[in-house]
């Protein structure tokens, strides 16, 4: 039995698809509070989710009863969506896939996920992720691009991956599109590590203004933007009252300075990223 549900059935125009999960691979929130940010700015229109049955220990990952308007009892389930939307400013649709790391069977899961790309007609997976590093919140957040696709990598500059060790169920993804020849990158974003329990919506900003300059499509970040200076301005006053800190800070800010360099031209890679893709039109 297919484990994908779908609502509706759209015609889809060359899609990308963008995926994030939460849990291991989402410090401070900010790879899923992207998604979310982009499924309400593009307005997105919701098609296709998994049912959770399968791919889930709910004694690990229990489902949450909430209350509906005070009395009504709801079950809600681990969740895993299909939305889908025209990118501003460009001539192709965007599936935007927001999930949760399911905790068993990830190559049928995986495979699900395979299949709706290519019944669609995708043509790349940009996937997107957050990670705790040893940076100051005070600085500009990094955002890593990798891809194991070599061309891609060489067109756009990005770096390719040389992690090994364990891995979630982005790299499991990212293997199963692979072996379909889909090519796949990745976006991740630096969350400070002192602030591992704190969502963070300048990460998820950076995701989102970087995913952006990639595909050339416009996205309104406003809501983002003021959430993001609210952030900031609440843990810098934490900071100032914790001694201890401050000077991890201070030294992080230090150790910053000497490490620096410059991020890709986003515009550019929105140049090349076209050209890429229909280069690989013509070879298919």
């Amino acid at each position: 039995m297919d484990p994908i549900s779908y609502q509706s059935h759209p015609s889809l125009s060359r899609p990308v698809l963008i995926a994030a999960f939460q849990g291991w691979t989402d410090a401070g929130d900010a790879a899923s509070t992207a998604v979310r940010h982009l499924e309400k700015a593009w307005n997105a229109t919701r098609y296709a989710s998994i049912d959770p049955e399968e791919f889930y220990d709910f004694t690990v990952r229990r489902p949450r009863v909430k209350l509906v308007d005070g009395h009504i009892r709801r079950i809600e389930w681990p969740s895993n969506t299909f939305s889908h939307a025209r990118l501003p400013g460009a001539d192709r649709d965007v599936i935007l896939f927001s999930g949760e790391e399911p905790s068993t069977r990830w190559r049928t899961f995986s495979s699900a996920v395979v299949d709706l790309a290519t019944r669609d007609g995708t043509e790349l997976v940009i996937t997107m992720g957050a990670m705790l590093s040893p940076i100051p919140h005070t600085w500009p957040v990094p955002v890593t691009a990798t891809s194991n696709d070599p061309q891609l990598a060489s067109t756009l500059g990005f770096s390719r991956s040389r992690y090994e060790g364990p891995t979630g169920i982005v790299g499991v993804l990212h293997d199963a599109f692979q072996s379909m020849h889909i090519p796949t990158a990745s976006l991740w974003a630096q969350v400070p590590v002192y602030l591992q329990n704190n969502p963070s919506p300048k990460a998820a900003l950076e995701l989102v203004r970087r995913l952006g300059r990639l595909l050339g499509a416009q996205v309104d970040t406003d809501d983002l933007e003021q959430d993001a200076a609210r952030y900031e301005e609440e843990v810098s006053e934490a900071v100032q009252a914790d001694p201890d800190i401050l000077a991890q800070v201070a030294e992080l800010e230090r150790e910053a300075s000497e490490a620096a360099g410059e991020i890709p031209s986003g515009d550019e890679l929105a140049a090349e990223l076209e050209r890429y893709l229909k280069d690989l039109r013509g070879e298919s």
